[in-house]
């Protein structure tokens, strides 16, 4: 369901994308890294190059029981929270924002319902 939404809505597509183990990343420096599953924010490893560390929770769509149009309102659903996450994280204003400051609004898009 995902890797239609992607493909139809935005043109995505990740017909290669796999999960990966954290083991993966542990060798490449990232500026932030932000967990959007609970279980990952859990288990979230120490980071190599000290990014600004975010946690957007999500619900788990793939967990929705029912027909065929109501999982894929709820893959909708969180499609349309990341989207609207990452669009708040790109309008922020980088170049007037200390490191504090830009951690402290990178976490409260997670944490901004709605």
């Amino acid at each position: 369901m995902a890797l239609a939404i992607l493909r139809d809505n935005f043109q995505i597509d990740a017909s290669d994308a796999r999960s990966k183990s954290v083991d993966e990343f542990q060798n490449v420096e990232s500026d932030f890294v932000i967990t959007v599953c609970d279980n990952a924010r859990e288990t979230c490893p120490v980071w190599p190059g000290r990014p600004l560390i975010a946690h957007w929770s999500s619900p788990d769509p793939s967990k929705v029981e029912g027909d065929q149009d109501t999982v894929k309102e709820a893959f909708w659903k969180v499609t349309q929270e990341i989207t609207r996450r990452i669009d708040l994280l790109v309008a922020l204003p980088f170049d007037k924002l200390d490191a504090l400051r830009l951690e402290a609004e990178t976490k409260a898009i997670g944490e901004a319902q709605g």
